[in-house]
Order: structure tokens, then C-alpha cells, then sequence
């Protein structure tokens, strides 16, 4: 986390040798650098199958994905929670905002979120820590939005990363500013799982750590109707343990979880735990993005910025919100992701190659440059989905996930309206040189996976009731993205955190009652 871009061999870039070690890792295009390329799965040790593409990128290792996340941070709202009632799209929420409103709360106020509070109804306020700060051209762009439009609005983004004060864990502090996020994070200043949640439980004395553990199946007892406890293999020397315990949380991520729901097979059973429904690993979904544009502002030829700001620029959603918002194309909408930067010297090295012009064109930034990244909520259709292959066997001889989901129709219809209201928005502010971005790639690439272990009001369409437990096994809770009925257009995993704070408490009150 130290060390600059020349320490690492190749200036980080990975070898042949190692892509052909993470292939399907390397679609990304930056998870395969050295500087974190370890964080993230060996495809050949961890193979997973594709009837239709699908970009999983994930790792294994004490922490998981909160060390590697994006750290955006946005609240569902009720036009997210009653969409598919009001549309009649899958299966209805079996909760609203005002039901997780407390969780939010509880979550942002532990883990630390910087962000600007905004008044709108779409994209809920919070209780955030100082925002960052807009560059000079991303304050342009916010100006000119504001005096031409009347339904939308630039924020910078909400991301939880200390920006004043401490939060709870092993010495967090404020950010500083250094953008190598990826890397880990030795001061704290991001939230991870390392740095915040697991200190805290090693300082109750009441947690055990169990590393390199495998977890394949949740045990069942039928008499009781209780689950029991886990199954695992020892990842280093495939010893099989089986760990008891009164109740169980799978927050393994959306496509892990329902593997092993998949996996948890028994007479009450046959089709995996809890799939009384039929409806675990269906109804995958993931943001599509890489839809927008970018230009260039010849303006602020004299200024520039402070630090590597690790945080973007944030558009709240304003399409199929009511009256003139509403498209007649799709449903749902989509929010801009995005920031201002200028182009450094190395743009220019093809062009001069040496001498006098490139000794003072390296002492220059270039021009300004910003982009507009949209990201787009998917519909949850049933067929879109995940499931095991028995007959390829990974290296510890479980069953592998295979997948068969796309985008479909709507998610291609909205994005032709990403495109043009970037770009217009960018004409309309004085950027020239405006370039249209659409590569719409395949599901997993935005690395929000949800679905597949759906909350439902009604056991025979959803996986998971209102507190996240499974209908049929009410002392296994399912907290993750697998949960999620439908995706909205926000990064979800405060979500995630909001839901399994929520369910927590479920269970330690459901505890005292003795009803699990």
C-alpha cells in the first residue's frame, strides 16, 4: 500500500504468464495489476462456467470484497422499494424506506460516509461526515446543470471514507488523500471489514477467525425445522469440519450464498435450502454502466487540484420519476458517475518524443477533461440466473456456478438515453471534443451482483421473508446482494450493510424470545 507505480516490476502491468492465470479477473481491465492482482481469485484454481458471458471478479481472503470495493454509498428509496408493485415487475418488496431509514443511519454513522445532503426524494438523505471537494471544471458543470435544468442536480459522490474524526475499529483516521484504495488501506480511512468490524468483535473476546475455511452446505435438522450449522473444508488440507451453531448468517456475496443454499441439500430440501419457490439463483441482476460521454473544457487554464481525491462526481437519477421525467422507452432510470481531471504529459510524448518541447510540455498539465459514466438499474428477470454443474468439479471437488443471464431490451433502450443527455449536458456547459461513450459488456462487470435469494412477501415466489430469513428455515438469514428483489440504479452494498445490521438485531431479540 506503500509503495509508487515504478516499484513494482512492469510499472504493476501483469505478464502474460499472469493473465493466463486470471483471465476472466483481467476483464476488468484494472483488477489484474500487481499492486492488487492478489486480492482477486486465481481463474484456474476457481473456475466458474458461462452459457452466457458473465464478468465475476471476486476474492477470497479475510476481508473480502471491503477491501476492495468502490466505497459509494447510496440509500435505496421508496420509488426503488415500490417500483415492482407499481409496475408489476417480479415479486413486491416485503419492506420500505421507513423500515431500513433507522439502519442507514446506524450503518453510516459507524462506518463513516462523506457526502452532501440534497432534499431529494430519489436519493434519500443521510448522516454524512464533510463532503469532499469539487474541482473548478466539476463546479462548472454543477453551475450550468442547475441554471438549465430543473430535475436534476450534481453532488460530489457519497463514499465511506473518513473526511473528519474517527469511527470505531483499529485507528482509523481521516483519508489522506493518497487514491491507492485498492491496495488496502493502512490508515483506515476507507471502511473494511479489516480495519472497522473485525476489531470490534476481536474486542468483545466472543470471536473466533477461521481462515482458509470453505463453507459447502448448511446442515439441516428436520425434526426441529432448524438449521444446525455449517459444513466446511479446510481450503489448505481439505479436512471437512462441521461448526454448530443456534443461528447462521450467509453474507458470502449475492452468487457465493446461494451456492451454498444450492449446495444444502436434505429430504425437506431436494433443491436446495429454502427453494421452496424454485426461485434461488434465478432473477440475477447487475448495473449496466460504460454509457455516457466525455469532453473537453478549454477553461481554468489556470488552475488545478489538491491530492488524488479518491471519489467522483455524483447525478442522482432523474428519469421515470413523474410528469415530463418519464420515458417512454424504459422503465426504471440510471444515475452519472464521473469526474474532472487534466491530461498529463504523457499524452503528449508520441507527439514531441524528445527534446526542449518535451522538457517544458512535462512541466504543463493538458487540457481539462470530463467524463459522464452512467449506471443503470436491470430489471430482475427470472430466467436470468446461476446454478451448479455436478459434473465439473472444483479443486476441492464442489460443484461449479455456472451463468446464463444478459441485458435485455429495456436496459438497452435506457441507454440510449444515457448517452444523450450526457452529452448534452456536456454541449450545453461549453466542453467540446464530445465523445460518446456505449459498451455495454456483460452482466458482472459492474461487480453488483444481486438476486438470486430474493425477500418476498409470499413464500412461494421469494427465498427470504421481511428480516431476511429464509421462510422455511427461520434461523438462517441471507444479508447480502443475493437478497435484493430489485437493484435500483445505486451501488447497493450500504444496502447490504443497512439489511444485515437490521437482521442482526432480528435475531438477538428473536434469541431472547427463544423462538429460533
Amino acid at each position: 500500500m506503500h509503495k509508487d507505480p515504478w516499484d513494482f516490476p512492469n510499472a504493476g502491468q501483469p505478464t502474460r504468464e499472469d493473465v493466463a492465470r486470471q483471465e476472466k479477473q483481467h476483464r476488468t481491465g484494472y483488477t489484474t495489476y500487481k499492486g492488487h492482482s492478489h486480492m482477486f481469485v486465481d481463474d484456474i484454481d476457481h473456475p466458474y462456467n458461462e452459457d452466457k458471458r458473465f464478468d465475476w471478479m471476486r476474492g477470497y481472503h479475510v476481508g473480502g470484497r471491503s477491501l476492495m470495493w468502490g466505497r459509494q454509498s447510496y440509500r435505496l428509496s421508496d420509488i426503488d422499494f415500490e417500483a415492482n408493485a407499481r409496475e408489476g415487475i417480479a415479486v413486491d418488496w416485503p419492506i420500505r424506506y421507513a423500515d431500513l431509514k433507522p439502519w442507514y443511519d446506524h450503518v453510516e454513522e459507524y462506518i463513516g460516509v462523506s457526502g452532501e445532503n440534497l432534499g431529494l426524494p430519489q436519493l434519500p438523505d443521510g448522516k454524512f461526515l464533510k463532503p469532499m471537494e469539487l474541482n473548478c471544471v466539476e463546479t462548472h458543470l454543477k453551475e450550468n446543470i442547475a441554471q438549465n435544468y430543473n430535475d436534476r442536480v450534481l453532488t460530489i459522490g457519497r463514499t465511506a471514507h473518513i473526511t473528519e474524526g474517527t469511527k470505531p475499529g483499529l485507528g482509523r483516521s481521516n483519508c489522506q488523500y493518497r487514491n491507492r484504495c485498492m491496495r488496502g488501506c493502512p490508515f483506515g480511512a476507507y471502511f473494511s471489514s479489516n480495519s472497522s468490524t473485525l476489531p470490534a468483535a476481536e474486542a468483545t473476546g466472543n470471536m473466533t477467525l477461521r481462515p482458509n475455511a470453505i463453507v459447502y452446505e448448511v446442515a439441516y435438522d428436520t425434526d426441529k425445522k432448524r438449521a444446525t450449522g455449517v459444513k466446511v473444508i479446510d481450503a489448505e488440507t481439505k479436512e471437512t469440519v462441521e461448526f454448530k451453531a443456534k443461528v447462521i448468517f450467509l453474507c458470502a456475496s449475492a452468487i457465493a450464498s446461494t451456492s451454498i443454499l444450492l449446495q444444502s441439500k436434505s429430504e425437506r430440501f431436494p433443491a436446495g435450502m429454502g427453494n421452496d419457490s424454485g426461485e434461488l439463483g434465478h432473477n440475477v441482476m447487475d448495473h449496466h454502466f460504460k454509457a455516457g460521454a466525455s469532453g473537453r473544457y478549454d477553461g481554468f487554464g489556470d488552475r488545478y487540484y489538491t491530492g488524488n481525491r479518491p471519489n467522483g462526481i455524483y447525478i442522482p437519477r432523474f428519469r421515470n420519476l413523474g410528469g415530463d421525467t418519464d420515458a417512454k422507452d424504459f422503465l426504471r432510470g440510471y444515475g452519472y458517475q464521473g469526474g474532472a481531471s487534466r491530461e498529463d504529459w504523457t499524452a503528449l510524448v508520441r507527439e514531441l518524443s524528445y527534446g526542449q518541447d518535451l522538457t517544458q510540455a512535462i512541466t504543463e498539465p493538458g487540457a481539462w477533461r470530463l467524463g459522464l459514466n452512467g449506471f443503470g438499474e436491470t430489471l430482475p428477470y427470472h430466467e436470468n440466473r446461476m446454478y451448479l454443474d455436478y459434473d465439473k468439479k472444483d479443486h476441492w471437488g464442489l460443484p461449479t456456478i455456472t451463468f446464463d443471464a444478459e441485458f435485455k431490451q429495456n436496459e438497452t433502450d435506457m441507454r440510449k438515453d444515457m448517452i444523450a443527455q450526457a452529452m448534452e449536458m456536456l454541449d450545453r456547459a461549453g466542453f467540446t471534443e464530445i465523445q460518446p461513450q456505449d459498451d455495454i459488456g456483460a452482466p458482472g462487470l459492474g461487480i453488483h451482483e444481486m438476486g438470486t435469494a430474493r425477500m418476498g412477501r409470499d413464500p412461494k415466489t421469494s427465498v427470504l421473508g421481511k428480516f431476511n430469513q429464509i421462510h422455511a428455515v427461520p434461523n438462517v438469514y441471507v444479508t447480502d446482494g443475493a437478497a435484493m428483489t430489485s437493484a435500483g440504479c445505486q451501488n447497493p452494498s450500504l444496502t447490504y450493510m443497512a439489511l444485515t445490521a437490521r437482521a442482526a438485531n432480528h435475531a438477538v431479540e428473536e434469541l431472547k424470545k427463544m423462538n429460533l
